[in-house]
């Protein structure tokens, strides 16, 4: 995490910043004639690699002569510390509009405050990629920094998307986005940069490293040391789990929200602090911050222990901000419970579930909702045995989720509807994310079954521009449209998607009548289906063995 001396210097800069009368930031008067021919060659050579060269070589061109550039590496970790200087204008032009803005209805104030929460989350996110880059590539495999790193900058540059899409939802908050976008847009251009360049030149050494063995369970796919004989296919969940503290509705625990509990836990901790809820309903919002780390709630069974709420975009809430529970800290576990949001199909976007926490796990647990249930918004995630009920994007954002061995069923949805199971958000090529659905289940709930030719029901929509998301393995009933998948707008990413299909069966899972889009494709080979499993999509074999929740890690 961040050291002392680094938030000092950010908070002064902020200070600075916010103190000043004018949006204009001079990093430097030097012009790019005055760049020696060795730093404008490695400058040209680094932002050759890049989605936006130009961006990359001007925002890079202007650094103090004491800021080395010698090498692909001090390149990376100056555009990622300029990135950070950008980040910290925009919070504070956000919070400037907040101060000062005496048009802003609440839901456009609920979204700038939403852009300030998710811009903060980048700063930390850009802070903790700067220190995995002082110590590549000597304290991991080459493979496990790759995919921390490329976590790290996908998160950093999903929550610029996220800031812009809460002005989302009428005329006067277009405005606001529009006089505010030009920050966020730089940003995620600029994460997208330092992500590029990352890319490149972990590829370049994991291709020089011949004979290298993961044993950390990364991208590679290959198994951890300490997975041995039958344990390589399934690890089954311990039955026994002590808690720190206990939530109880009726006052038997120490407290009775769970909001209490969470606040009450302790910050960064690198311990395991299990919150026990017993059986019960709790009306409340919950947020996990990014503080509360390796947090578990733990429930007495699904249909026993639910967390509810009913905050929706239609009576004024964000999607970000509609969650019933958010989880923001790393490490976080739950299992036994129910997260439900009970807005209704007429309230449009709903959050049962709001996941930003990097290595979350789910077991046995549902998610019920209408529009919007599941909002695996970035990082890494896994979900076993768990049950997804919604309408419309049910199963949407932009992390790196698996869906083992689950339930995803689409319920009925109001007249001229469609249903869609998953609305992926992934901006650009390099972020390795996606959303993966394996050995599952997927049908409609009895509410729809029966009217089920009344409303179409599809396998997903692309969100953004690269939206990817994987069904393998899993038996699809006759709810799905034999399309099966739609169209977004028009021809919006269908040439730049990417959605697979391997080795699923049931009356939906044909793939002759499937889309013919660029970006569809029927995955034959197991080599490459391989690629999507919880062993090398999400590096399970570092981490998933810690959660105590059943898992296979590949096919």
């Amino acid at each position: 995490m961040a050291t002392s001396a680094y938030f000092l210097t950010l908070l002064n800069l902020l200070i600075i910043i916010l103190a000043s009368s004018t949006s204009t930031f001079v990093a430097s008067t030097r012009t790019y004639s005055s760049l020696s021919a060795s730093r404008c060659a490695i400058l040209t050579s680094s932002c050759s690699n890049t989605r936006h060269p130009d961006l990359c070589f001007s925002s890079l061109a202007s650094a103090p002569v004491h800021v080395s550039l010698n090498t692909q590496m001090d390149v990376i970790k100056a555009s990622i510390n300029v990135t950070c200087t950008s980040v910290l204008r925009n919070i504070a032009a956000v919070n400037k509009a907040l101060s000062t803005r005496t048009d802003l209805t609440p839901r456009s104030r609920s979204a700038l405050k939403d852009c300030v929460e998710t811009m903060s989350t980048s700063l930390d996110e850009l802070h903790v990629a700067l220190a995995e880059l002082d110590e590549y590539p000597n304290k991991k495999s080459i493979t496990r920094h790759a995919d921390d790193l490329k976590t790290l900058l996908s998160a950093a540059t999903t929550n610029q998307e996220t800031c812009l899409d809460g002005f989302s939802h009428d005329d006067s908050e277009k405005k606001v986005r529009k006089t505010l976008e030009t920050g966020p847009v730089r940003v995620e251009k600029m994460c997208g940069n330092a992500l590029g360049m990352i890319v490149n030149m972990t590829e370049t050494d994991m291709a020089s490293a011949t004979n290298a063995v993961n044993t950390e369970g990364g991208s590679s796919g290959s198994w951890p040391i300490w997975m041995k004989g039958g344990d390589r296919r399934l690890l089954q969940a311990g039955t026994t789990v002590t808690p720190n503290v206990v939530v109880a509705a009726d006052g038997s625990g120490k407290y009775r929200r769970v909001s209490e509990a969470v606040a009450a836990a302790p910050s960064k901790s690198s311990k395991r602090y299990v919150i026990r809820i017993k059986a019960g309903i709790y009306r409340e919002n919950v947020e996990v911050p990014k503080d509360k780390t390796n947090i578990m709630f733990v429930g007495d069974g699904r249909s026993n222990t639910i967390i509810t709420g009913n905050k929706n975009v239609v009576d004024g809430s964000t999607t970000f901000n509609s969650a019933t529970v958010a989880v923001v800290g790393q490490g976080f576990l739950a299992r036994d419970i129910t997260f439900q949001n009970t807005a209704g199909p007429s309230k449009h976007q709903a959050v049962a579930l709001r996941v930003g926490a990097d290595l979350a796990a789910f077991y046995r647990c549902d998610f019920l909702a209408y529009q919007d249930t599941l909002y695996v918004h970035s990082n890494r995630q896994f979900f076993i045995n768990c049950l997804v009920v919604g309408t419309v994007d049910f199963i949407f954002g932009n992390s790196a989720a698996v869906f083992q061995n689950c339930d995803i069923h689409a319920r009925r949805p109001n007249p001229g509807q469609k249903n869609m199971l998953t609305a992926h958000g992934r901006t650009d090529p390099n972020q390795n994310t996606g959303i993966v659905i394996q050995k599952s289940r997927i049908a409609a709930t009895s509410d729809l079954q029966s009217v089920k030719g009344s409303f179409g029901t599809y396998l997903g929509r692309p969100w953004k521009a690269y939206a990817r998301t994987v069904i393998m393995q899993s038996t699809i009933s006759d709810v799905v449209h034999p399309a099966g998948w739609h169209e977004w707008d028009g021809n919006f990413a269908l040439n730049t998607l990417f959605y697979g299909e391997h080795k699923n069966s049931g009356a939906g899972s044909g793939v002759n009548g499937r889309v013919k889009w660029k970006g569809h494709k029927v995955i034959s080979s197991d080599a490459e289906a391989a690629g999507f499993t919880p062993g090398r999509f999400i590096a399970g074999g570092s981490w998933l063995g810690s959660t105590t929740f059943p898992f296979t890690l590949g096919l």
